[in-house]
């Protein structure tokens, strides 16, 4: 059975590098995944994107049909994507059987270290550059972010390497495929972050 498995936290907390190696480890095991990275789509969506609220809603819900359609087809999906309001998280869990929320915890002062370095890619650079200016919409600074209440698992992204943490996504998600009711709050079974 095809899953989905949303990878979410604040921007730099490692969701890109995570998805794709978690992705790579799970090819080599056999498993057909297509890892969807919003920053990626954003530019066909909306090649000019303003993070606008308005703009947030077309792109997430384009972001959860395109895995429901992806999944429809028997393909896996890992979905690389920040969704600081529950709510875009929550509307492809209505949408999508097998789906997983992965929570990518790291702390703010962290994520903005890190997305300090940046380079390359479809995000964008410094993204926390931006924050704090009139207009400005970063989530974590100038909008809320809304971690998940009740994630399938929690990954210490603040203090696990990429390696370390696509080892345990990969680990959770095959159980997962196994038996998509699966819970798992974290890797070490603890909860929180």
């Amino acid at each position: 059975m095809a899953w989905a498995a949303w990878l979410t936290g604040l921007p730099g907390s490692g969701k890109s590098s995570v998805a794709r190696e978690t992705a790579r480890r799970l090819e080599a095991r056999g498993m057909r995944v297509r890892v969807l990275e919003l920053d990626e789509i954003r530019r066909v969506v909306t090649p000019s994107p303003g993070y606008t609220a308005e703009e947030r809603e077309i792109v997430y819900r384009a972001l959860a049909y395109m895995a429901w359609l992806l999944c429809n087809e028997g393909v896996s999906v890992i979905i690389d994507a920040t969704a600081h309001r529950r709510r875009f998280r929550d509307a492809a869990r209505a949408l999508i059987p097998a789906f997983a929320e992965i929570y990518l915890c790291a702390s703010l002062s962290t994520c903005r270290a890190r997305a300090g370095d940046r380079r390359g890619g479809y995000a964008p650079a410094d993204v926390y550059g931006q924050a704090g200016r009139e207009g400005s919409t970063v989530p974590g600074v100038d909008e809320a972010y809304e971690p998940p209440l009740h994630p399938e698992l929690v990954i210490d992204a603040e203090t696990l390497d990429v390696t370390d943490a696509a080892e345990q996504t990969a680990q959770f998600l095959e159980v997962f495929q196994a038996d998509p009711t699966t819970v798992l709050l974290n890797a070490d079974g603890k909860g929180g972050c």
